[in-house]
């Protein structure tokens, strides 16, 4: 009987391991799924020394992952996440602002030539209407470039706005997991899809925040923040939501009826990227267009002031500067004539020597919050030329963060993920495990058939 007991523990841990393996095989293309094995055990003979065992035993079934490819794949998530929202923003502004048909400098540049061209005659009323057309063109390059900002602007706050419900609904997912693994563990119940489900919804996570993991004694995972505060702990999962404040959005946490206000450019992932972008490169960047008009535009309008028109009159502004306005920062009276060009310092009609000071305000020094002091002529092109390196920077940064993310899914897979060739060995090995025992059962049904035939 020894010979049968041996032989049906021997095939039904070879079937245990066919389950296995063709469970392993039907999720080979399952995203997040972890192959599994089986733990063969010998039992022993108990208390005799002529019995060679009990046959074989199925002690559990393993997972093949590792924690560090795992934290690896995380990471990596994080900084892909982080630098693939920036670069959409980036690389339209740099096309905006780079134009040479739409950019700042292109209206710069004619309003300048305009007011070259009407050197040749100061007195000429077309040339003097073609310095205010241009003058009213340049205002409406920084307004689009302005509003091109503002609109990024908006837009970043409502892709921020809309990253805290599904943040929260993965923090909810992963607290309900370790929830439902710790109970599962507790009955000894396999709970490798659970963990396979509960990873997925950290991977998600991930790439919106960068996180800390860290496993815990019963099954489940507390995640913080690399600031340091908790998002989930067992079971129980915090809260993510901005708040308004007179200085604009402020993103808070709540975890067990405690509050905390975080830094939202440190956060990284998808939502510290935004924040950062938002913070670091689009705010300095409108806040010097709005520096540039508003200097430029005080420049030329106390040049004109300290002339004269064509009749001798005292010279008025041209430019309306209002950096809240809503219909544009730069703006030009409508019942401005282009007869009221103070061109002249004298009052003599056909004089230009403050239209020869207007032309020198192109070389004069502006201050701009991104780059600092610059000449009016070249202060669009250092700011687009630093756009330019700011946006070729987090592409180089990009390509690095997915070259590192697919080497860390490469790595998981090599560990984690169904191999085919494997799994066909393996399939075929318990199969004539299983068939080997079946025929160690035929032959003691054999043997027990000629015992009883010799009685």
């Amino acid at each position: 009987m020894s010979i049968i007991n041996n032989a049906l523990s021997g095939a039904l841990a070879a079937q245990t391991a066919l389950t296995t393996t063709s469970q392993n095989i039907a999720n080979m293309q399952t995203k997040g799924y972890t192959r599994q094995g089986v733990n063969l055990g010998s039992v022993g003979p108990g208390i005799t020394s002529k019995a060679p065992g009990m046959g074989v035993e199925v002690t559990g079934l393993s997972r093949f992952t590792d924690a560090y490819k795992s934290q690896q794949l995380w990471r990596a998530a994080s900084e892909q996440g982080q630098y693939s929202q920036n670069q959409p923003y980036l690389s339209q502004l740099e096309r905006v602002m780079g134009d040479d048909k739409s950019s700042i400098s292109a209206g710069v540049d004619q309003f300048f030539k305009a007011l070259n061209a009407a050197g040749v005659d100061p007195t000429s009323t077309p040339l003097r209407q073609q310095v205010v057309t241009a003058a009213n063109a340049m205002s409406q390059h920084f307004n689009s470039i302005y509003n091109v900002m503002a609109n990024q602007r908006l837009s970043i706050d409502q892709q921020r706005q809309a990253l805290i419900p599904n943040i929260n609904a993965d923090i909810d997912a992963i607290a309900r997991l370790n929830q439902n693994v710790i109970g599962a563990e507790a009955l000894g119940t396999n709970v490798s899809t659970l963990i396979d489900e509960r990873d997925l919804a950290i991977d998600r996570l991930a790439s919106k925040l960068s996180i800390e993991v860290i496993d815990q004694a019963d099954g489940s995972r507390s995640v913080s923040l690399r600031t340091g505060q908790p998002l989930v702990i067992g079971p129980q999962g915090s809260t993510m939501s901005f708040s308004q404040t007179a200085d604009g959005a402020v993103l808070n946490l709540t975890f067990n009826k405690n509050t905390f206000e975080l830094d939202d450019s440190a956060m990284g992932g998808q939502m510290g990227g935004l924040s950062q972008y938002r913070n670091q490169i689009l705010a300095p960047l409108q806040q010097s267009i709005v520096d540039m008009a508003d200097q430029l535009s005080t420049k030329i309008n106390t040049q004109l002031l300290a002339g004269s028109d064509v009749n001798g009159n005292p010279g008025i502004a041209l430019f309306n500067f209002n950096a809240a306005s809503t219909t544009g920062m730069l703006q030009i009276d409508p019942a401005f004539e282009a007869s009221q060009l103070a061109f002249s310092a004298d009052g003599t009609p056909g004089d230009s020597a403050n239209l020869q000071n207007l032309i020198g305000i192109r070389t004069q020094s502006i201050t701009l919050s991104s780059i600092g002091s610059v000449l009016v002529g070249d202060a669009d092109t250092q700011m687009v030329g630093k756009l330019g390196i700011d946006s070729q920077q987090n592409q180089t940064l990009l390509k690095t963060a997915g070259t590192i993310r697919q080497q860390a899914e490469d790595d998981w897979k090599s560990t984690s993920g169904v191999n085919q060739d494997e799994e066909a060995v393996n399939l075929m090995e318990f199969q004539k495990m299983y068939q080997a025992n079946m025929k160690a059962i035929a032959v003691a049904n054999e043997l027990f058939d000629s015992t009883l035939a010799m009685f």
